[in-house]
């Protein structure tokens, strides 16, 4: 073992401890998770949907490639600590950027990202050189480089050219862990040969959900404020939000509070960390919007449906990823779950305006509180 490595890499006592440098690297996040939010509000259409997604996947994508790095890197040594500012600084570059991605800030913010996935690998290939880990980040890098490519090359382009692009560089990021970091002639990085602490991965997913969740509680005050008056059905719809945002923080944690069991491989808690919670992070910030939208809007349209429906669909899609994962099983309580909201989206779209928002609010809530409860009555028979 390298003197570099026993001094920056995790020890056996301290391998699931999230360290202080950690949680502060997750408030860049709070300002990221906001501006996408704001995003999507401003363009609320198909189109500005999509560019909100594909920003969304880049800024989660940076974020679960720093906390699977913080996975071997002791939080509590300096050089880390300060890779970690840096990584932290990028992420605010990034995080300004998002609202004019598409337009004069794609450089500013293609430049964050790509220099976030090139100093990391950088970092632990120096940290852990002559490790398997070293050459693990090499593979990862190379990749990295190649999404890179695409990344750039849309900056560059028109806001819909640069749309096509950026869809293609956010798949090559995303295939690489699937396909096994694998290079023709160069080699290969299977999951298997990643050493990694599910119950450290289990935190950090644990913490920037709730960052998620936090971000639905600013949107909320905001919009009460910027009312002027508490009036009778304000206060209610604001009751009626608050209660599907804790809807939703009972059953991730019902479902995923203690997650010490279950398939423990690294493709395993690939699945269920990378990608699963990609899902969820983005359920919940929908869930946010759609708060926001209901509570400022007298009447419903179809974006406003579409939002509110989407929401706890596509986070219950990376509710049934997780628990494919971490658990092996088909979860037929979430596809019921997902029908109904969908059912529900679709007679409030033929009913049109007439059909009130707060019905509407009332309806989902329904169904993700006996969602809630269901798995919190599984999770104690289990």
């Amino acid at each position: 073992m390298s003197t570099t490595r026993a001094l920056l890499g995790r020890t056996a006592e301290n391998r699931s401890h999230v360290g202080p440098v950690e949680l502060f690297f997750d408030l860049v996040y709070v300002f990221a998770i906001i501006q996408l939010s704001h995003l999507l509000i401003e363009h609320l259409d198909w189109v500005g949907a999509a560019q909100t997604v594909i920003v969304f996947a880049a800024v989660w994508w940076g974020w679960n490639y720093t906390a699977w790095a913080m996975n071997w890197l002791d939080p509590s040594r300096t050089p880390v600590q300060l890779l970690s500012a840096v990584l932290m600084f990028a992420a605010l570059g990034m995080s300004v950027a998002i609202p004019y991605a598409f337009g004069d800030g794609a450089l500013l913010f293609v430049g964050c990202y790509l220099f976030m996935g090139i100093a990391r690998p950088v970092f632990m290939m120096v940290t852990f050189r002559g490790q398997q880990l070293a050459h693990n980040y090499r593979m990862l890098l190379i990749w990295t480089l190649g999404a890179g490519v695409l990344w750039v090359a849309g900056a560059f382009l028109e806001p819909q050219w640069r749309l096509v692009l950026w869809i293609a560089a956010v798949l090559v990021d995303y295939l690489a862990p699937m396909v096994h970091f694998r290079v023709p002639g160069v080699g290969a990085a299977p999951m298997h040969l990643w050493d990694t602490d599910a119950e450290h991965l289990a935190e950090r997913n644990r913490l920037v959900f709730i960052i998620a969740l936090g971000e639905s509680i600013l949107l909320m005050g905001g919009t009460v404020v910027d009312h002027g008056e508490l009036t009778a059905p304000l206060a209610l719809s604001l009751l009626v939000g608050f209660a599907s945002l804790f809807v939703l923080w009972w059953n991730y944690f019902a479902l995923n509070g203690e997650d010490t069991g279950g398939d423990g491989s690294t493709a395993a808690l690939r699945s269920a960390y990378a990608y699963a919670h990609a899902f969820m992070v983005l359920g919940a910030i929908l869930v946010a919007v759609s708060i926001e939208l209901r509570l400022s809007h007298d009447h419903l349209t179809p974006a406003i449906v579409a939002v509110t429906v989407a929401g706890p669909v596509v986070y219950l899609i990376g509710n049934v990823l997780f628990l494919r994962s971490r658990r092996g099983v088909l979860a037929v309580s979430r596809f019921v779950a997902m029908a109904v909201l969908l059912a529900i989206g679709v007679v409030a779209l033929l009913v049109g305006e007439t059909f009130p928002i707060l019905w509407l609010s009332i309806a989902l809530l329904a169904v993700t509180a006996a969602l809630a409860a269901l798995t919190v009555r599984q999770r104690r028979r289990a």
